[in-house]
C-alpha cells in the first residue's frame, strides 16, 4: 500500500469531520480562548456622537480662520458630562479628549494654541473644518459585523464586542479530546521507574496542544499492552462522550502494538494507517461511531509533530474554524547545504536566526532523531522539505513551521 502524503492525510481527517460542536451563550467575561459559533455584529455605534480627539476648545472653524481670533467661552464638555447647547457664532466650548462636540462645532482648537482670559479664548493658529474630532461610527456603526464565525476570541476581540454592547457571546462548546498513552514501558510523571521503563511525556504534550487549540481533554492515563485493557480503555473515551480519541503508540505493527486492533474490535471504520513524512510515519486515522479517532506513534518527538500536522486542525474543525487546514508554514532561508530527500516529507527541528525586516536564516540541527525531546525543546521551528526535494544551498529559499507562535 502506498503512503498518501501529509496534504492528502490531512484532508481525509478534516473530511470526516461531519460538523463542529454544538454552540452554547458564555458571559463575555468567560470569552477568552473560546471560539465564535456566529458571526459577531454590533449592537450600537462607536463613538455614539462626534468626540473630541484632544484636549482643547470646541470651535467652528470659520470663526479661527483668520488669527488671533478672539472667542466667549460659554461651557465645557468633558467625558461623561457633555454640553447640552449648540455653539453659536463666535462661542467656544473647553472640552476634553474622547467628550461630545457639542452641535454647531466643526472642529477642535487644539489648547497648545490657545490663550485664555476668563472667560475669553483667543485662537493663535487656525484650524480646518473637522480637524481633531472623531465622527459619530469612526470606529464602527450599529449591524456591522465585527468578529466572524471561528475567530478566537482574545483580548483584543473581547474588547471589541465589549465595546459593541455584547455581554453575552456564542461560543462552540470546547471538543473533549480524550488522550490513551499505551505501552508497557510508560510510567506516569512522578511514579517510580523499573531500569526497562521510562516517563510517558506524550500525553502531557498532547493534552497541552489540545487545550491551546480549543479542547477539553479527558486523560485516560496509561493502559499496558493488553487487548482487553486497550478495548476497556477505548470504552471509556466513548463514555466520555469524547469527540476525538487520541492514542500515543502501539498503532504499528509489531506483536505489542495492539491500539489498532482494538480499535477495531470496538468497531473503528480504519480511515487510513501510514503516511508519508518523517517523523511520524505510522499514523493512523478512523472513524468510531461519532468520535474520530487520531493514532500518534510513540516516539515523543513523532507524536508532537504529529500532534501539530494533525490534531491541531482537528481540533479547530470541531470547533468550526473555516481556517484549520490552512498552511501555517511560511518563508524562510537555509543556513546551511542540504542533500536530496527521499518519499518522505521531512520536518526538521531547526533555530533561526532572525534580523528587522529579512526573512529568519533557519539552521536544522545536525541531530534528528525521533526519540529526542531536547532538540526538541530547545528549537524554533520546523524546516519541512518536501518528498524528493532536490539538493539545496546555504541561502536558498525554504519553508518552515514556528514552534514559538500560538496555535491559533
Amino acid at each position: 500500500m502506498s503512503l498518501l502524503s501529509v496534504t492528502e492525510a490531512l484532508e481525509k481527517i478534516l473530511a470526516a469531520i461531519p460538523e463542529p460542536v454544538a454552540a452554547e451563550e458564555i458571559l463575555i467575561a468567560q470569552g477568552a480562548g473560546r471560539t465564535l459559533a456566529a458571526d459577531l455584529t454590533a449592537r450600537r455605534t462607536q463613538p455614539p456622537f462626534p468626540a473630541s480627539a484632544m484636549d482643547g476648545y470646541a470651535v467652528r472653524a470659520a470663526d479661527v480662520a483668520a488669527v488671533p481670533a478672539r472667542l466667549r467661552r460659554v461651557g465645557t464638555s468633558a467625558a461623561g458630562h457633555g454640553f447640552a447647547g449648540t455653539l453659536g457664532p463666535g462661542e467656544a466650548v473647553r472640552i476634553f479628549t474622547g467628550a461630545p462636540v457639542p452641535e454647531g462645532a466643526d472642529a477642535i482648537l487644539i489648547q497648545e494654541n490657545a490663550e485664555t482670559d476668563g472667560d475669553t479664548v483667543t485662537a493663535r493658529e487656525p484650524v480646518a473644518a473637522g480637524r481633531f474630532l472623531r465622527r459619530a461610527g469612526l470606529d464602527f456603526r450599529e449591524g456591522e459585523t465585527l468578529v466572524r464565525a471561528g475567530e478566537t476570541l482574545d483580548a483584543r476581540r473581547l474588547a471589541l464586542a465589549a465595546s459593541a454592547g455584547h455581554v453575552l457571546l456564542p461560543v462552540r462548546r470546547k471538543p473533549r479530546v480524550a488522550v490513551l498513552a499505551t505501552g508497557d514501558e510508560l510510567v506516569r510523571p512522578g511514579e517510580p521507574a523499573a531500569w526497562d521503563q521510562i516517563v510517558a511525556s506524550n500525553g502531557l504534550a498532547l493534552g497541552a496542544l489540545s487545550l491551546e487549540a480549543g479542547a477539553e481533554v479527558v486523560d485516560l492515563g496509561i493502559v499496558t499492552d493488553d487487548l482487553g485493557a486497550l478495548r476497556e480503555a477505548v470504552g471509556r473515551a466513548r463514555a466520555a462522550g469524547a469527540d476525538l480519541l487520541v492514542t500515543l503508540g502501539g498503532a504499528s505493527v509489531g506483536d505489542h502494538d495492539l491500539v489498532q486492533a482494538a480499535l477495531g474490535a470496538e468497531g473503528m471504520e480504519l480511515g487510513f494507517w501510514r503516511v508519508a513524512l518523517r517523523p511520524g510515519k505510522p499514523l493512523m486515522f478512523g472513524r468510531l461511531g461519532a468520535m474520530t479517532v487520531i493514532g500518534l506513534p510513540g516516539n515523543p518527538v513523532s507524536s508532537i509533530v504529529c500532534g501539530l500536522l494533525f490534531v491541531v486542525p482537528a481540533v479547530r474543525a470541531l470547533l468550526g474554524d473555516p481556517r484549520a487546514g490552512a498552511d501555517r508554514s511560511e518563508p524562510a532561508i537555509l543556513g546551511r547545504d542540504m542533500p536530496e530527500n527521499d518519499a518522505r516529507q521531512d520536518y526538521l527541528r531547526a533555530r533561526l536566526d532572525t534580523a528587522p525586516d529579512q526573512l529568519p536564516v533557519v539552521h536544522p540541527e545536525t541531530r534528528q532523531d525521533s526519540s529526542m525531546l531536547s532538540v526538541l525543546g530547545t528549537s524554533e521551528a520546523l524546516l519541512v522539505r518536501s518528498p524528493h526535494a532536490s539538493p539545496a544551498r546555504a541561502g536558498d529559499p525554504c519553508r518552515i513551521i514556528r514552534l514559538d507562535r500560538r496555535i491559533v
